[in-house]
């Protein structure tokens, strides 16, 4: 019998993907282990391997297709013996697990997820809107209909959602019947954005320039929603002293320059967190609803800007690795990370993570935690700043700190100790190595 070749879940948050390339054909052989296709999901490009052996009787979905659902039959392999034949009548999804299903254009949340609001329909594009229900009209709409003593109500829009634009007022004529309705222009909204309306109905059409989201885009809105949403987020500040580390780092890597070692102010970061959560453990938890899960190892998440979007892939163990590791990880998984070749095990967990940008300049900013973590520290520039030490006015190189802390794992008194652990530790950087 035919064996369909199924959308694979590649990570436990996904629920569709693109199907970036065959690397097989109708009609080659293929056996268990052999690589078949490039799967691209939000965050990563990945192989997928044949499960069976066979000849490649059909294949249902073409390269490039976007928005495959996980389980989703993409080919057909035929076993030994079987031929074109034997796909008459057969239906590839038959047998395979049930899709998900497809979410609408305001995803349906997950289970767990808050109820989204309830969406008012926009106003249909077959009909005029009934008396006392608000038109969706553009602003320039509304000024050329006011101009041509035009009642909207006797237009038909053909804009996103059914709205009335330019050029459905130009081409009215004041005091004729409804024309017949054009097909409105897709859009993706329903005339909502989660709970409000859709921005498009406020703009003039030809004021700005529509671009798709794409997979990463969508998945951190809808995560960073549902993390504002849910966790109670409270946030510590606090502002440590550079000048050690710096003529700490400076020594490092002069001596480390002949094995091409160099270690960055943010390795020594992402190495006094995982240090501070050791010597703090109550705070490297995730919260799990009726428990809180302890991490045994500190596990840190980097957050990496790429184009379009950032990923946090993860240092796995921090706790347990020198700078000149650290340094080493973090470059590769940045590296990867930019080619989209991560594997979900490098980006999907963590206990923590750290957002660095001071880079850019900023001074200092607040992040949004990253389920199922139940911290996130952001980290500001490090800048000369005036010092009073024992009543005496200096300057010294700052550095300021923002804990994000979900109320439900980390109480404050809690995440103050892990500041105060972390700042003792950057201070004084020699203390890493105890």
């Amino acid at each position: 019998m035919p064996i369909p070749i199924l959308m694979p879940a590649l990570s436990p948050t996904m629920e569709e993907g693109t199907l970036a390339k065959w690397l097989v054909k109708e009609g080659d052989s293929v056996a268990s282990g052999d690589v078949i296709a490039e799967i691209e999901t939000d965050k990563a490009t990945m192989e997928v391997e044949a499960v069976d052996e066979g000849t490649v009787g059909k294949i249902l979905v073409d390269e490039g297709t976007e928005g495959v659902a996980i389980n989703t039959a993409v080919a057909v392999i035929l076993e030994d013996g079987e031929d074109a034949s034997d796909l008459e009548g057969f239906d590839a999804g038959a047998g395979a697990a049930p899709k998900p299903e497809k979410a609408s254009a305001v995803e349906a949340a997950p289970a767990g997820d808050p109820a989204p609001a309830a969406q008012p329909a926009a106003v249909p594009a077959q009909q005029s809107a009934p008396k006392g229900e608000r038109l969706f009209a553009s602003p320039l709409a509304r000024r050329i209909a006011a101009d041509k003593g035009l009642d909207l109500s006797t237009v038909q829009g053909s804009g996103p959602h059914g709205r009335i634009i330019k050029a459905d007022v130009e081409s009215a004529t004041p005091g004729a019947k409804p024309s017949a309705p054009k097909k409105p222009a897709a859009a993706s909204g329903g005339g909502m954005v989660g709970s409000l309306p859709d921005p498009r109905l406020y703009y003039d059409e030809d004021s700005y320039e529509e671009v798709p989201l794409d997979g990463m885009r969508k998945s951190i809105a809808k995560r960073l929603t549902q993390s504002k949403q849910e966790l109670p987020h409270y946030y510590l500040t606090i502002d440590c002293e550079l000048d050690e580390l710096l003529r700490v780092r400076k020594e490092l890597n002069a001596r480390g320059e002949k094995d091409g070692i160099k270690v960055s102010v943010n390795d020594f970061i992402i190495r006094a967190s995982a240090l501070a959560l050791m010597k703090v453990p109550d705070c490297n938890v995730s919260y799990a609803g009726d428990a809180l899960l302890k991490h045994k190892h500190a596990d840190i998440g980097v957050a990496v800007a790429l184009d379009g979007g950032l990923i946090t892939p993860i240092v796995k163990a921090a706790d347990t690795k020198g700078l000149a590791q650290i340094s080493a990880e973090v470059k590769d998984l940045a590296a990867h990370a930019k080619d989209k070749k991560l594997k979900p095990s490098d980006y999907e967990g963590g206990s923590f993570s750290v957002s660095n940008l001071g880079m850019f300049g900023i001074k200092n900013f607040t992040a949004v935690i990253n389920p199922p973590q139940a911290a996130i520290m952001a980290v500001g520039a490090g800048e000369e700043r005036p010092v009073v030490r024992n009543g005496t006015l200096g300057s010294a190189t700052m550095m300021t700190v923002t804990l994000s802390c979900d109320h439900r794992a980390i109480d404050g008194a809690l995440g103050a100790q892990l500041l105060q652990a972390f700042k003792v530790l950057i201070e004084d950087p020699l203390t890493m190595l105890l």
